[in-house]
């Protein structure tokens, strides 16, 4: 039935100028959007799908019509950095850890000779189609995402449809593309066992650990490692979900306090919570670190600058913005790219270390 099929389209070719992509999917009983991917070699279509939609091609004597297609089969030399919205203080909408790294990500495309489209990712609407189908850049760099369950979706139809894309955040087996990221569990769990040598037994944790974020669940994780290895059971109580601003950071605490929960110690899964919660802690009279110790992730500009300074992890920014634009490129040039998972360092501050209160081994 096949080749009587094609036999048929071959006559009703000759009547015609020349083929078009539709007459190819009627052929290989696919859709118009997949011979598009295969004929600009997108490796969102399986190889046997792809010779055969290119031996089609072939006998029909298909040509791409560059004036038609514009800008889908050239490349821009052109990257999109896509920015997530956050709830800033300062109405930027744009978490300050992630404006550190976008200059190494700016550095780096320069270096590589790309131009960098900077713009919001709207969840409100398919911001993934808009620039899968637009070609405006040739490839997209993504940070941050709010709420990862939601979020996933977005990212498979990227790939499916064979848009170039990075991301930073979580590394996982079975996350759609490519991502780099920091280990996660490896700081949570770094902190938590500074804040145990400090002496602090009753660590609250500020941030949500459900799978909303897998970076925040990996630092839970470490966190909960630390403990145990400490032979402390985790305390359900001493766990609030946090969002990352200092507003978020401050309402947790008074949450604690609400529950009539007793802590030494408040771990924010970001810096901007920490600052929250030790500016809350601060106006109801607690001494920071002498009653309660603080420490936070991100290591962002503000965190040597508030009072007491903020102990917290410091991830790589700079080796992370060059990785993202280096992931990306290999894959607009058809090389290999692979997720990676970037070591932390723990920078120790005033906010965690009280001279009144002796480290235990």
């Amino acid at each position: 039935m096949r080749g009587a099929g094609f036999a048929y389209t071959r006559v009703r070719m000759a009547n015609r100028e020349k083929s078009t992509s539709l007459d190819i999917a009627d052929l290989a009983g696919v859709s118009q959007a997949t011979v598009s991917r295969a004929l600009r070699g997108s490796p969102a279509v399986n190889e046997k799908t792809r010779d055969r939609i290119l031996e089609i091609a072939r006998q029909l004597n298909y040509t791409v019509d560059k004036n038609a297609s514009n800008l889908r089969t050239r490349q821009t030399h052109t990257l999109a950095l896509l920015f997530f919205e956050d709830p800033t203080a300062d109405e930027s909408n744009i978490n300050p850890f992630f404006l550190s790294m976008q200059s190494w990500i700016t550095r780096t495309c320069s270096e590589r000779g790309y131009d960098l489209l900077i713009s919001f990712q709207q969840m409100t609407h398919d911001w993934h189609a808009e620039y899968a189908e637009s070609r405006k850049a040739d490839g997209l760099i993504l940070l941050g995402y709010g709420d990862y369950t939601a979020y996933r979706g977005k990212l498979d139809a990227l790939l499916q449809s064979g848009t170039h894309f990075v991301r930073w955040g979580a590394v996982a087996d079975d996350q759609p593309g490519v991502s780099i990221g920091s280990d996660d569990r490896q700081g949570g769990r770094m902190l938590t066992e500074h804040l145990l040598a400090q002496g602090r037994r009753r660590i609250a944790f500020l941030g949500n650990t459900s799978g909303y974020s897998p970076e925040v669940l990996g630092r839970y994780q470490g966190y909960e490692v630390a403990l145990s290895a400490a032979g402390i059971a985790v305390d359900p109580a001493l766990q609030v979900d946090a969002v990352t601003s200092e507003q978020c950071g401050h309402d947790a605490v008074h949450a604690l306090r609400d529950r009539g929960v007793a802590f030494d110690a408040v771990f924010g899964v970001s810096d901007l919570i920490a600052i929250g919660a030790m500016r809350a802690l601060i106006d109801q009279g607690v001494s920071v670190p002498d009653e309660v110790a603080v420490v936070g992730f991100d290591d962002i500009h503000m965190a040597s600058n508030v009072s007491p300074s903020l102990t917290t992890v410091a991830q790589d920014i700079r080796r992370a913005g060059r990785l993202l634009v280096d992931a990306l490129i290999d894959q607009i040039e058809g090389k290999p790219a692979s997720s990676i998972r970037l070591p932390t360092r723990l920078v120790v501050r005033h906010s965690s270390v009280a001279a009144s209160r002796p480290p235990r081994g």
